[in-house]
């Protein structure tokens, strides 16, 4: 010691130790000499050590028998001062460790010599201590003397000496086998042969131990002695000794120096052969003490159970158990016996309350409860401890729920018995008012009317015992109700965490030792230390199997019983801690069995959670019928007693925290949950959350259950399959606590990530996991069939969720999850089917956009694998399916679209799969993809998948549940043809390269490869596809789909044909564009007539598409002008090709069905049609190709709006594509030369439709009705109009009958009436003078045929003729419109507008313009052969006297009037040719209608209408006189040449004309107009002259011409006489009108002949005729006196030429006699 060597201590030490002895002699100086003296000697003797040693304290040491006698001898005196003073030096020299063995035993005497004079006691005690403490100077027999004494002085009547010597008697027991460990320590390095001592030799041989060994041997022997009331060996001097005390200081040393027992054989052997013993036999009264046998039948008092006895030996043994296991095997497994039977229900409370004190601190132990495994259970014919403790504490905690505590049988007195027996009742009611106010006042179980309360007993994991400590107690205490349960409940849960935490610990170590260990054996570099890891790792292995042997027997020994308790326990508990704690150990317990495999034991634990989750009697029959719930209800026998494993009892009193609807197939009434079940559910959830790995088989079980639960609660699934709160859908609404509405967002959370979790499970577990899911689902769908309620979609969305979690996987779980959800799909209950829905199409989205390693676009096989569901629900018929189906598709293309590649078929199938009769918005969300498709992804596809799109398009368009997609559908095929264009070579080449690679595989297969269109080029095929797809919705029901297919279809074959291979447009004409016109013709012909009533609040449809015949000739006209068009745009491409006059044929025979067709709009179009045709021009012959057929030479009338419109010369194509087909063309085959006749055959071909179509549409119907179908006239003049171009190509072989053929047509097309309801539109109005178009065109073909004539060979000359024939037939029309077979026409005045009546056209300007055609045609032709021969000039005469003699009858005014000046230019030219060839006779005929023809006109039956004014008489008096003139010039002064009966006749007419109009037959009113004075006096003169001019040929014609004169002469003669009578008898009053008019006429007559008279060559003047004109002389004088102005003047006209005849009378001259 540092402390007491230091120089300054040792100063300290002999200042005090002199000071010492000074008080001593002072003390002793009277009383004690000797004493004095020997502490005077004592001063000198340490001042002279001091002063002689260097040590001075090993020099006391040696003396301090010397030194110390003096003190001794001071305490011998007895006196107490003195004692104590002297003690007190002892003290101080002891303590600096001054005393020798010696000295030591000599104090030791002193001190046991004092003991016994009862003196000093708590000193002596204190002494004793420092002596034994400081040192180790005192051995053997003086220990065991200083022992003895404390030992006596524990028994003195002093209480305080009592206790202190019993904590010195502890102290220095202690100090014995601390002393013997220190020597232990020192000889620890020394290597000693052992020496063998026999098991059963002598315990006293004890020669090998060393000193401090042999105490301590000693001592222990000695105490188990005492113990056991025989003699000590070496405490010599004992008087008394207590079991108890001996018993605690047994205990101490085992507890404290276990080490020296397990080093030390000798120890060992006392342990064996006495300990054991001892303790065993002091059990005996308890263990067959029976509570309520009463003590009278025992012998002894002593068999009574003791309670401090009992409680210490029970001390003892938990220490032998604990440290000496390993040693006591076999008395070990007895204890255990011993203690499990101190639990039976017939040992007295305390008793058991300790026992159960005691098992505790095993409990806690794992370790060592492992070893009684391994030393009992593990062993054949050995008593199963460790599952009997487990099983123990089970039948002891039923067994104080099932026998009420009544209180304590010990005591005698029934004290206890109110305090734990009494109350029973009161706290089970306290309890039960505890629901009502919503707080039990205590933690506590209550069970069946049982109430026990829950005390806090010790912390978690440690066993605080209270009554094993309760050392100072005498009386067995009484125990509080609940105690005994309160340390049993510890225990199940100690014993549980400790295994559970030991086996898994040693678990977690075998994996990760295993593993390094291979790893390690396998990267280690040489053979041998190879060879030694393998080693290793075997022996691990080894170790490993047989660990795993003895974690499978624990388990399997406890857990029944651990089972059977706590399910009684988590029933009873009404403390959430409690309920918490119980819960917690059956987790732990059910996933350390899953970890080790036990199946049935897991499947257990987790029952018996589920069951706690479930309201109470809950019908689940997961839970009834699998294996694992084989446990309830059953008993189990172990060890002969019998466990009953008690069903819960519904009446547990706990908070109801919700109410809800049980999940079953028939509605029954509401369960409730308490707030325990949600605890349960909370801790399934958890067990499943960590523990899913190990769940296996039993997943089903925790998901039942979870699934009843969420469906009570009314968790309803949301996106994602993450379950939220929600409403149930029928029968009696949730009713959920506020305190479980906060939690469930919680359990939700949790829920969802139970699932989430599972990305972190094996392979294995995770099958388990879907396998369970899919098999409550189908129970789920089972239980939803055949009624509409609300399904339990729990498996359903959490198969979502697991898939969602698992994506970096999800090849292993695809198929069984996506087939089982394809189930869900098709069942019957809508709600169902849609989560089925939604859960997949969520999977496929959320599987196409995770980021996959390797990603998609490299791993095609996934890809497929996961589009494959999309495409299987298809096959699923209900609608809300299809729908989430196509949203799912939508959204992929929206996401995903550019990366789909090879899943595109797919994609596109689905789309393509809608059924017609699927539902409007079904079709309108597919077509939205499809839409999608087109306008985003065209370029990123597969151009394999072209021709799906192509296909899938078509089919919307016929779809017929709504228009607009359909229409919209044709759109977009349009687009698609429109980015073939544009990616034409890119998508070819990839085309080809695809075709050549199936080529190659069909062939090594040895199949035929069949595509569609097969021997065109796969690009071609494509394009054939979108026109076949085209050409079906051109024949679609629908008018609108159809229109728009037809325009798509034409304009696409028109803007991207050229693309096609030659070869291919053969193809395009017979497969697509006939194909199709037949269809439509056919369809055309058998459409319905009835009027389709444009209702049901749909559009308006207008009149003239009011049935579906009117709906169809559209498509028809839309048709035939498209086929039309791609015939005149692509001639030269069509020519090659070796059918086109097959072709040619088959497109006439089209045009003239639909021109037949009884069809206005058709028909119409159908000559459109062929007229475009028409205006193709032969190809050029040059391989330099014009790009655009040349517009045709011929002038053609433009129809009413051209129908190719603009474009129609437009190049189609890109300029270089054209070439270089052409090129290809001319490389490959150069173009073959059509030769004329082909061509022209080509052309009579269209000549004979025209005029078969000509022929049969204007042919008059036998009979008419309101139906009759008249055609109308913008068809007859497209009609017409078509000819002129025709005939350039067909005149060089048009012949007469060709002619007549074509007159035929003309004619009877002009005679076709027009409806009235038309009329406004085409006729004029009446008056105006306007030829109609059909009119115009006829007159135009007439022209062109003239014009080609007229520049023709001569043998055309003759159908000149016939043309004159034609246009004087049309002329007729002027007087008589033509008859249209037997139908009544109305004149246009008098037809109503709105009804059907036919109106007959105004002929009358057509007939005139044909007149004045004839007129033209014949001054150009006249001289002709044919025109001559054919007696022209005579038809010509003979049709315009019908105008000439109707005059003022005929319908217009101005055809007489044109009929004169025609037949004036006629007679002009024809009078010559007439006169040159009189001698043929030719003309013979024609003189007699000519003289007629001016006979009816120059005196007119037709009376003038009454309202001409007098300018107009005057002027159609011109023309009168005109005629006369031309008689006069033209044909009078020829008479040698013409025939003599003629010239009469027109001599008589004119005497008519200039007598006539003197005509007396006038009313006096009318005459002054109606006298043609100017025609008469043309008259007059032209007689004149033509009776004086000529030398009379005849007699007879001189005799006509005088005779003429006297009669005008005499007439003259009256006229004058009787106005100057009457002028004279009138007086002042004028004369009437007529009358002067009449005089100035005859007075303008006799001037008149005067002058002719004249100018006659005097000879031809008959004498006579002089006479009578003289003899007017007279008269005219007489007439001077007249009033009259202009009477007078005209009479100075009348008087002057009078002046000749004055002559002086000459002789007689001779005059002829008459």
């Amino acid at each position: 010691m540092s402390g007491t060597n230091s120089p300054e201590a040792v100063k300290k030490l002999l200042e005090n130790m002199q000071s010492d002895l000074r008080a001593l002699s002072l003390e002793c100086k009277k009383k004690f000499p000797p004493v004095k003296e020997a502490a005077e000697s004592g001063i000198i003797k340490v001042k002279t050590i001091a002063a002689r040693n260097t040590e001075i304290l090993a020099a006391l040491k040696e003396n301090s028998s010397e030194v110390v006698q003096p003190f001794l001898m001071g305490c011998g005196t007895k006196e107490p001062k003195i004692t104590q003073l002297c003690l007190a030096a002892i003290q101080r020299l002891m303590s600096h460790e001054v005393v020798s063995e010696t000295a030591a035993g000599n104090i030791i005497n002193m001190l046991w010599q004092l003991m016994e004079n009862s003196l000093e006691e708590l000193k002596l005690l204190q002494t004793v201590l420092v002596l034994l403490t400081t040192n180790t100077v005192v051995h053997d027999e003086a220990l065991s003397k200083a022992i003895v004494l404390c030992f006596r002085l524990h028994f003195t009547k002093d209480n305080i000496t009592n206790n202190t010597a019993a904590a010195t008697v502890r102290q220095v027991v202690t100090v014995v086998f601390e002393r013997m460990v220190a020597e232990d320590e020192r000889h620890r390095d020394v290597v000693e042969q052992p020496v063998l001592v026999q098991g059963n030799s002598n315990r006293r041989s004890v020669s090998t131990l060393k000193p401090c060994a042999k105490d301590a041997y000693m001592l222990f022997q000695d105490l188990c002695q005492l113990v056991n009331a025989d003699a000590p060996y070496w405490l010599v001097g004992m008087t008394e000794m207590t079991r108890t005390f001996g018993l605690e200081l047994l205990e101490s040393v085992l507890n404290d120096f276990p080490q020296v027992f397990l080093q030390h054989q000798e120890f060992s052997f006392l342990l064996k052969e006495r300990v054991c013993p001892l303790v065993i036999k002091l059990f005996s009264p308890n263990i067959k003490f029976r509570q309520g046998s009463g003590t009278s039948s025992s012998p002894a008092p002593v068999e009574k159970p003791y309670f401090p006895i009992c409680m210490r030996l029970l001390r003892v043994v938990s220490v032998l158990i604990k440290q000496f296991y390993s040693l006591l095997v076999t008395e070990c497994e007895i204890f255990l016996s011993l203690l499990v039977k101190f639990l039976d229900a017939d040992k007295p409370q305390w008793l058991r309350a300790v026992a159960v004190e005691s098992i505790h601190r095993l409990c806690v132990q794992p370790q060592l409860l492992r070893s009684f495994c391994q030393s009992y259970d593990m062993k054949q014919h050995s008593t199963k401890v460790f599952r009997d403790i487990v099983n123990a504490l089970g039948s002891f905690i039923q067994s104080l729920f099932l026998v009420p505590p009544t209180g304590n049988p010990a005591t005698t007195n029934q004290a206890g018995s109110n305090n734990s027996g009494g109350p029973v009742s009161a706290p089970a009611n306290s309890g039960m008012l505890g629901i009502g106010g919503g707080v039990t006042l205590l933690p506590a179980f209550e069970y069946r009317g049982t109430w026990i309360p829950i005390l806090t007993v010790t912390v978690q994991g440690s066993a605080k015992a209270t009554y094993l400590e309760m050392l100072d107690k005498v009386e067995p205490p009484t125990i509080p109700e609940g105690y005994a349960m309160s340390v049993a409940f510890h225990c199940l849960l100690d014993l549980v965490r400790g295994i559970t935490s030991m086996i898994e610990g040693e678990l977690g170590e075998v994996e990760t030792e295993c593993q390094t260990t291979t790893t390690e054996a396998v990267s280690s570099p040489t053979q041998s230390s190879e060879q030694q890891e393998l080693q290793s790792t075997s022996d691990q292995m080894d170790k490993a199997i047989v660990s795993r042997a003895v974690w499978e027997e624990m388990v399997n020994a406890c857990w029944c019983g651990l089972l059977a308790a706590l399910s009684l326990l988590l029933d009873a508990s009404t403390d959430e801690a409690a309920t918490e704690n119980i819960l917690k150990a059956e987790l732990t317990m059910a996933a350390l069995c899953g970890r080790l495999g036990l199946v049935t034991s897991r499947d257990a634990f987790i029952t018996a959670i589920c069951k706690g989750s479930l309201p109470p009697h809950y019908a689940l029959t997961v839970l009834n019928t699998t294996t694992a719930a084989t446990l309830p209800n059953k008993s189990y026998s172990i060890q002969g007693q019998s466990v009953m494993m008690i069903s819960p009892s519904s009446d547990s009193h706990q908070q109801v925290v919700a109410v809800g609807q049980p999940l079953a197939v028939q509605p029954q009434g509401t369960v409730m949950l308490t707030s325990k079940n949600i605890q349960c559910m909370r801790t399934l959830l958890n067990l499943a959350h960590c523990h899913g790995a190990v769940l296996g088989t039993s997943w089903q079980l925790v998901l039942a259950t979870l699934q009843h639960l969420v469906w009570i609660l009314g968790l309803k699934p949301s996106s994602g399959g993450a379950l939220k709160p929600g409403r149930a859908v029928e029968g009696p609404s949730t009713v959920l606590t506020t305190a479980v509405m906060t939690d469930l967002p919680v359990i939700s959370n949790i829920l969802s990530r139970l699932f989430e979790s599972s990305q972190y499970l094996d392979d294995v577990s995770l099958h388990h996991l879907i396998n369970a899911l899919c098999s409550l689902s189908l129970e789920a769908m089972d239980m939803a069939y055949g009624n509409n309620k609300e399904p339990s979609l729990f498996a359903v969305a959490k198969l979502l969720e697991t898939g969602l979690v698992n994506m970096h996987r999800i090849e292993i779980l695809w198929r069984p999850l996506t087939g089982h959800l394809l189930e869900v799909c098709q069942h019957p209950n809508s709600r169902m089917r849609e989560w089925g829905a939604e859960a997949l199409t969520s999977l496929i989205k959320a599987g196409l956009t995770f980021n996959h390693d390797p990603p998609l676009s490299q791993n095609q096989r996934l890809q497929l694998l996961l589009l494959n569901p999309l495409k299987e629900m298809s096959s699923v018929n209900h609608p809300d399916i299809r729908l989430k189906q196509l949203e799912c598709v939508l959204q992929i293309l929206q996401s995903q679209g550019d990366s789909l590649g090879p899943g595109w078929p797919l994609v596109l199938g689905v789309m393509g799969a809608i059924r017609n009769d699927q539902g409007e918005s079904l079709i309108r969300t597919a077509f939205q993809c499809l839409q999608l498709v087109v306008t985003d992804f065209l370029p990123t596809m597969p151009c394999t998948c072209l021709q799906i799109v192509v296909d899938v398009a078509g089919s919307f368009g016929l779809h017929n549940q709504e228009l607009n997609i359909s229409l919209t559908s044709i759109g977009l095929l349009w687009n698609i043809s429109d980015y073939f264009f544009q990616r034409g070579e890119t998508i070819e080449k990839e085309l080809n390269n695809e075709e050549a690679a199936q080529q190659k595989q069909a062939e090594e297969k040895g199949v035929v490869l069949n595509r569609p269109f097969h021997p065109a080029p796969p690009f071609d095929c494509l394009w054939l596809c979108l026109y076949a797809k085209l050409g079906e919705l051109c024949v679609d029901p629908r008018p609108a789909v159809r229109k728009s297919a037809g325009q798509t279809l034409f304009s696409t074959i028109g803007a991207h044909g050229t693309l096609l291979q030659h070869s291919t447009w053969h193809t395009v004409i017979w497969k697509v564009l006939f194909h199709l016109l037949d269809r439509v013709r056919e369809s055309s012909t058998t459409a319905d007539k009835e009027k389709i009533e444009s209702g049901g609040g749909n559009i308006l449809i207008h009149h003239s598409r009011d049935t579906a015949e009117k709906q169809w000739a559209e498509t028809w006209v839309l048709t035939l002008a498209g086929v039309a068009r791609i015939f005149n745009t692509r001639r030269y491409l069509l020519q090659p090709l070796g059918d086109f006059s097959r072709a040619w044929d088959v497109l006439l025979d089209h045009i003239q069905s639909a021109a037949l067709s009884k069809n206005n709009e058709v028909s119409l179009a159908a000559l459109k049609s062929f007229q475009e045709i028409l205006q193709i021009v032969t190809p050029v012959r040059d391989s330099d190709k014009p790009e655009t057929p040349p517009a045709v030479h011929v002038p053609v009338p433009v129809l009413l709006g051209s129908i190719s419109g603009p474009g129609l010369n437009r190049p189609f194509v890109r300029t270089d594509s054209i070439g270089e087909r052409l090129g290809r063309y001319s490389s490959s085959e150069p173009p073959m030369v059509t030769d004329e006749l082909e061509d022209l055959n080509l052309w009579w071909a269209a000549w004979n439709t025209w005029y078969r179509v000509g022929s049969e549409s204007t042919k008059p119907p036998i009979t008419f009705d309101k139906l009759t179908f008249i055609p109308s006239q913008p068809f007859l003049t497209a009609l017409i109009q078509i000819f002129p171009a025709l005939y350039q190509h067909i005149k060089t072989g048009f012949n007469m009958d060709d002619l007549q053929k074509l007159g035929v047509i003309l004619h009877s097309a002009v005679s076709v009436p027009i409806s009235s309801d038309a009329s406004p539109f085409i006729l004029p109005s009446y008056t105006e003078a306007v030829l109609t178009s059909l009119q115009e065109a006829v007159l135009t073909a007439l022209d062109v045929l003239q014009k080609a004539i007229c520049i023709g060979p001569e043998n055309m000359q003759i159908m000149y003729p016939a043309i004159f024939d034609q246009l004087l037939a049309f002329v007729e029309f002027s007087c008589k419109p033509p008859q249209y077979g037997q139908l009544e026409t109305k004149h246009i005045a008098n037809a109503k507008y709105n009804q059907a009546e036919w109106v007959a056209l105004n002929y009358v300007p057509f007939a005139e313009r044909s007149l004045e055609v004839v007129v033209d045609l014949y001054q150009k032709t006249a001289c002709h052969k044919a025109v001559v021969s054919e007696k022209v000039l005579q038809n010509i005469i003979k049709t315009l006297r019908v105008p000439l003699s109707l005059k003022y009858s005929c319908p217009s005014e101005s055809t007489w009037k044109l009929a004169v000046s025609s037949l004036l230019k006629v007679l002009s030219i024809g009078l010559p040719v007439a006169r040159q060839h009189a001698s043929s006779g030719k003309f013979d005929s024609m003189w007699p209608e000519l003289a007629n023809t001016f006979e009816d006109f120059l005196f007119t039956k037709s009376i003038p209408p009454d309202n001409l004014s007098i300018q107009e008489f005057q002027r159609n008096e011109s023309i009168d006189v005109e005629v006369v003139q031309l008689i006069s010039t033209e044909i009078l002064p020829y008479a040698n040449f013409i025939p003599k009966e003629f010239v009469g006749q027109i001599m008589t007419m004119l005497n008519k004309g200039s007598i006539h109009s003197q005509s007396s037959s006038f009313t006096e009113a009318e005459i002054d107009i109606r006298l043609r004075e100017e025609f008469s006096k043309m008259c007059f003169e032209t007689l004149l002259q033509f009776s004086f001019s000529n030398k009379v040929t005849t007699p007879q014609e001189g005799y006509i011409s005088r005779m003429a004169l006297s009669v005008l002469l005499k007439r003259s003669q009256d006229v004058l006489h009787r106005y100057i009578e009457d002028e004279r008898l009138s007086g002042k009053c004028p004369l009437p009108r007529q009358q002067v008019t009449e005089i100035i006429f005859v007075l303008k007559a006799v001037s008149t002949l005067i002058d002719s008279l004249k100018k006659t060559q005097p000879e031809n003047v008959d004498g006579n005729t002089w006479a009578q004109v003289i003899a007017l002389y007279p008269t005219l004088v007489e007439c001077i006196t007249c009033s009259s102005s202009e009477v007078c003047s005209a009479l100075k006209e009348a008087l002057v030429p009078f002046k000749d005849f004055m002559q002086p009378p000459a002789s007689k001259v001779q005059n002829g006699e008459s």
